[in-house]
């Protein structure tokens, strides 16, 4: 079977947590010198007011590897949604990282030809920075997962969509399913 890292993308999602401390994290994947490096180098390059993306580190001056871009999805408001999103999160994201690197989802000798851009959601209501941590590391490593799997399957969508859509934010009732 060929290496899941000879496609030019691979993608992934994983939404973790309950309430406002929950993270939701999106994936994209690739090598250098393809797609993923130039939406990567040009997210990087070119900001909007409320979204800038930024290099996930484990430490400053010490970038998780794959390097990992860090896109926030809702614009950091108040001073706790900062420090979850610069901080928290951050760290969640890298060490998450990290761990797919250790689990062998992401093969460590290849880490630097690798790029991961990461959507990352914290709930501007976040209340709690080390459960935000906690479902980020995990929504970080599902993601990957998720990512490198090439999961869910066909299969899986169909059999989650038997009872119709459902999030976190919104269910249809069977009455507006049924029209």
């Amino acid at each position: 079977m060929p290496s899941p890292f000879a496609q030019s993308a691979l993608i992934g999602e994983s939404f973790v947590g309950e309430g406002v401390n929950a993270a939701h994290t999106n994936v994209v994947i690739g090598r250098k010198g393809g797609p993923v490096e130039t939406a990567w180098a040009t997210a990087l390059a070119t900001p909007s007011a409320g979204h800038v993306p930024f290099m996930t580190v484990l430490r400053p001056s010490v970038p998780v590897k794959p390097l990992t871009l860090f896109v926030n999805k809702a614009a950091a408001g108040s001073e706790l949604h900062q420090r979850a999103t610069w901080g928290s999160a951050q760290a969640g994201l890298a060490q998450g990282v990290l761990d797919a690197v250790g689990q062998g989802l992401l093969p460590a000798d290849e880490a630097d030809e690798l790029l991961i851009i990461a959507a990352v959601w914290v709930n501007p209501e976040i209340d709690d920075l080390n459960v935000s941590f906690r479902n980020q590391r995990a929504a970080a490593y599902g993601a990957v997962r998720s990512a490198v799997r090439c999961t869910p399957t066909m299969a899986d969508v169909q059999d989650a969509a038997k009872d119709g859509p459902a999030n976190p934010f919104y269910t249809p009732s069977a009455e507006v399913l049924a029209r």
